[in-house]
């Protein structure tokens, strides 16, 4: 059985009243808001200009750095 048939037969078992959180969440699956705010394209330009700050880490290395500042 493939993914997209187990996604069907998993839906065709969902209580009709619980239906509408299922909708919602595939619609937000199938089309998805990613576009990025104001504040997110600047920094995109500031990093295409060669500025901002590029880090090259682990996770944890970068979250104690901006714990310090």
């Amino acid at each position: 059985m493939s993914e997209r048939d187990l996604a069907k037969s998993l839906i065709d078992q969902i209580p009709e009243s619980n239906l509408y959180a299922i909708i919602a969440y595939l619609r937000e699956a199938v089309i998805p808001d990613e576009t990025p705010n104001a504040k997110t394209l600047a920094a995109f330009k500031e990093l295409d200009n060669g500025g901002g700050y590029r880090f090259a880490g682990s996770t944890e290395r970068l979250f104690s750095e901006l714990m310090e500042d």
